[in-house]
């Protein structure tokens, strides 16, 4: 996620612990969405709709943050 920003993702992983939380649970949804996905073959569940929609918030959240260390 971000290649751009890997170094800064690094810094602020380890000085910020809000920005660490919100990385923490973005992978969290990506291994849950995974899973979840295997499980159900090529079923789309609301969860995982649920889930990736939640995911792509968070990733939004993380964008904006990394911008403003920019």
């Amino acid at each position: 996620m971000f290649p751009e920003y890997r170094e800064l993702i690094t810094n602020l992983k380890g000085k910020d612990a809000h920005f660490q939380r919100k990385f923490d649970e973005h992978n969290r949804l990506d291994e849950d969405i995974k899973e979840l996905e295997k499980s159900n073959a090529s079923d789309y569940t609301s969860e995982v709709k649920e889930l990736k929609l939640k995911k792509l918030h968070l990733k939004e959240e993380i964008h904006q943050i990394l911008k403003s260390h920019e």
